[in-house]
């Protein structure tokens, strides 16, 4: 009985160490990659190293390479911090309006508040884009045709026309559309989303 006993309180010992490690590993994890989100979208990527990212995470290259092998696998994983920290655009919603030019209006001011509150990490993106891994450019190549194409749907053109639409829209949806009108040129996101239209409107006009 006491042998039982014993070995049942072993069995507990034993999951209650395997739980701590592995949530241990999980927090070590999280504070890898705020970390590098952080020097990501403080000093941008080109400047940010292993030996930074450990120093802001407080761990040793080494654990930083054993949580992440694959500079890729780290670059997903801040990815997908980062997002989860924004408001992200509801495309889903965009969708759902059947008029063109309202949704043009709906889609591009949820996209530009979006640009607005997450400007100092996506000027670092743009501003070093050829530094980010494939997967990375590819997945944000896909989201801006996605965008496009969404605002695109419910415009009943065909031919040059079409084609002449899918290009502006195309213009419109792009971070550096957004970032010259509203932050170089110091328009407000509102105006920026009327002279988007007002080309579209241009376009779609033709006869």
């Amino acid at each position: 009985m006491l042998s039982e006993q014993a070995g049942i309180a072993n069995t507990r010992a034993r999951a209650y160490r395997m739980r701590k490690r592995a949530e241990g590993v999980t927090r070590t994890r999280a504070r890898i990659v705020e970390a590098t989100v952080q020097l990501h979208g403080t000093i941008g990527f080109a400047a940010t190293t292993v030996a930074g990212i450990a120093r802001q995470a407080g761990v040793t290259r080494l654990t930083v390479y054993r949580h992440f092998p694959e500079v890729e696998d780290l670059y997903a994983a801040c990815k997908a911090h980062w997002a989860d920290l924004q408001q992200p655009p509801n495309v889903d919603a965009w969708s759902k309006v059947a008029d063109p030019a309202e949704r043009l209006r709906t889609g591009l001011s949820d996209l530009y508040r979006f640009y607005r509150g997450g400007e100092a990490m996506l000027t670092f993106v743009a501003r070093e884009w050829e530094m980010l891994p494939d997967k990375v450019r590819r997945e944000n190549e896909e989201t801006d045709a996605h965008l496009r194409d969404t605002l695109l749907q419910p415009f009943a053109a065909r031919g040059a026309q079409r084609r002449r639409l899918r290009a502006v829209l195309g213009h419109a949806v792009k971070f550096a559309t957004w970032r010259s009108l509203c932050v170089e040129q110091g328009l407000t996101d509102r105006e920026g989303v009327e002279v988007m239209a007002a080309l579209v409107q241009s376009v779609w006009g033709e006869n």
